[in-house]
């Protein structure tokens, strides 16, 4: 027996084990305490699957970080970066590739409106950041309104904007940004009775934020179309809408963040298609665009804010922008996720096997308070009390109970996405119905481990 990588479980065990010992003495982890750390070694993937150091194959429903839309070592994009790097492994950005301006092509034809210039980056965080500075130099304003409960990505403006206790240590008050709160009607800030009340109230509130600001001094509001790290809150009908109208009626630029939503999760190609007639300025993605296999990230532009630097030069540029063997993989998924139908499935997957599933999983499980979702892009809302909704674990932490709950969902073979009090259920958009039907059997074994913590 060997691992699709082709090592023998003997060879992964040895690799495993030195990796992980080179890993405990030399890498620094992000988000984390150091000292106390023990990651899980990964030595082979493929499709729906990992293999960790051990040898034991685990559904991945965590997407790793919610980005391998296209799975693990998908053929057709596995081969277009073997390809590309044997014709042009780099070039600079000046130049024109031919990859790049492929790729720039097919994510413009698949952008809402006409966001058809493409700028491209290394990442979502990046993304964010071009964004913002391209809203400010069109706006000659400072300001940028982002939602709590949102992530937006680990760097220095974007961290900033981001709506989650990651950026309380990066926040010094200085950074122009201003919080509101978004719609989540399970958690409702508004006491709102239904979808409708929270839409008008949550849009009555962002409307007094910003007249309380300064209409004249905000470049922009950042939201993400449908909230990913934060929860997979999404937002309630006419909310969009009603963001776009506040935008147009004082000249802010509306930024829809799809870093994390884009390119299929949601069963379409960008989450913001759920909203009819809804078209930001401004469109980050990264992630999905090709699956995370080669770093890549970008902002859709829309024509007055292209316009700006017609002949005004764009002060932002990265080294790696555009790079070669990171467009190939995006053209290669993107062509991928057409010609296999990879969107349809995640949409139908979602309808048909992930939603009825989860929500019959709450049927037997009085830990699950919430579910919420669409596509493969789904969040369990756990509780130790469905009355009132008190979390089972605490906003910004953990809890013995999340832990015995993760710990057994690996031990069982499933890889989960966690944040606080939540599961994530974000399998690759690829995913099969007896996949998605392994996963939820799983889970349905493994949250009677955190039925014994409710009350």
């Amino acid at each position: 027996m060997t691992l699709p990588n082709g090592l023998t479980p003997e060879t992964a065990r040895a690799t495993a084990a030195r990796a992980y010992e080179l890993d405990r003495r030399h890498v620094f982890h992000s988000w984390s305490a150091q000292a106390n750390l023990d990651p899980m070694t990964i030595t082979a993937a493929q499709g729906c699957y990992v293999w960790d150091g051990e040898g034991s194959r685990l559904l991945d429903f965590s997407s790793q970080m919610v980005n391998t839309n296209i799975g693990h070592q998908h053929p057709k994009v596995v081969a277009a970066i073997q390809e590309q790097a044997a014709k042009l492994c780099t070039i600079g950005p000046p130049h024109v590739n031919d990859v790049r301006s492929e790729a720039a092509r097919l994510i413009a034809e698949r952008t809402p409106g006409e966001l058809n210039k493409i700028f491209f980056t290394n990442g979502g965080a990046e993304a964010v950041e071009h964004a913002v500075r391209m809203a400010r130099l069109h706006t000659g304003r400072y300001k940028v309104l982002a939602r709590y409960r949102s992530y937006h990505g680990g760097t220095d403006t974007a961290v900033n904007l981001t709506g989650d206790p990651r950026r309380w240590a990066n926040d010094h008050g200085n950074s122009g940004v201003v919080h509101f709160f978004g719609p989540f009607l399970y958690r409702t800030q508004f006491h709102s009775a239904d979808e409708a009340e929270e839409t008008e109230r949550a849009l009555a509130h962002l409307e007094q934020t910003i007249a309380f600001e300064g209409p004249d001094t905000i470049a922009a509001i950042v939201l993400e179309s449908i909230p990913g790290t934060a929860g997979i809150m999404i937002p309630p009908p006419g909310y969009l809408a009603g963001v776009r109208e506040l935008c147009d009626r004082h000249g802010i630029v509306f930024i829809a963040d799809e870093v994390m939503s884009g390119f299929g999760r949601t069963g379409k190609w960008f989450a913001i298609e759920h909203f009819e007639g809804v078209v930001p300025d401004l469109l980050t993605f990264a992630k999905g665009v090709n699956s995370g296999y080669v770093p890549l990230g970008g902002v859709a532009i829309s024509p007055a804010i292209a316009a700006t630097f017609d002949d005004r030069p764009y002060p932002g540029g990265l080294t790696y922008s555009g790079h070669p063997l990171a467009t190939a993989a995006a053209v290669a998924t993107i062509n991928a996720m057409a010609d296999e139908r990879i969107i349809d499935n995640a949409a139908e997957i979602g309808a048909r096997v992930l939603g009825p599933g989860l929500r019959e999983l709450a049927e037997h499980h009085p830990c699950i308070g919430e579910v919420r979702g669409t596509g493969v892009f789904w969040a369990l809302e756990l509780v130790r009390d469905r009355a009132t909704r008190e979390p089972i674990a605490p906003y910004g932490g953990t809890s013995p109970a999340m832990t015995e709950v993760v710990a057994a969902c690996r031990a069982a073979g499933l890889l989960m996405f966690v944040n606080f009090n939540r599961l994530h259920v974000v399998p690759p958009c690829l995913v099969t119905e007896a996949e998605a039907k392994e996963g939820l059997a799983i889970l349905d074994q493994t949250l009677s481990v955190a039925d014994r913590h409710t009350v």
